[in-house]
């Protein structure tokens, strides 16, 4: 019989927390998986990342975003701001102007993100060379398989 992923993720009933290198996450009844997936839902995706960062620097009109993420295109720019504004991310002001001006930038919630992507991104640099040759050993020693 094989594990559904349902089975290899879940703790086994009467395992101790932690065993068998199990992970220890405490969350609550309600949610089974604690929002998580809301949220890598959000910032999976590369272009949240980098409005995040971008506004993490301070306000930002509509243009200059669109600017500065390079190979955004207008309507995922769109997108992406309407998302973080409605996760609570970013907050949208429009100034009564003629035209109206537009300015985005991060709520508090926001900005505590950007503690933890900065967390992330020191990982990442501090790792970097280290998981390319763990890439280039596993694709020389599988050279059929590609998963890339």
């Amino acid at each position: 019989m094989s594990e559904t992923h349902t089975g290899v993720t879940t703790p086994r009933p009467g395992s101790p927390p932690g065993a068998a290198g199990e992970p220890v996450i405490s969350c609550g009844e309600e949610h089974e998986d604690c929002g998580i997936r809301d949220v890598l839902d959000r910032i999976g995706d590369k272009w949240s990342v980098l409005v995040i960062v971008e506004l993490a620097a301070g306000t930002r009109r509509f243009r200059e975003l669109l600017r500065a993420v390079p190979g955004i295109s207008q309507r995922m720019l769109t997108l992406t701001l309407r998302r973080l504004e409605r996760d609570g991310l970013v907050h949208r002001t429009v100034h009564p102007t003629v035209p109206p001006r537009v300015e985005y930038r991060l709520t508090a919630m926001g900005h505590g993100l950007t503690l933890l992507l900065k967390g992330l991104a020191d990982w990442s640099a501090d790792h970097r060379a280290a998981i390319a040759a763990s890439r280039r050993r596993w694709d020389a020693e599988h050279p059929e398989a590609d998963i890339r």
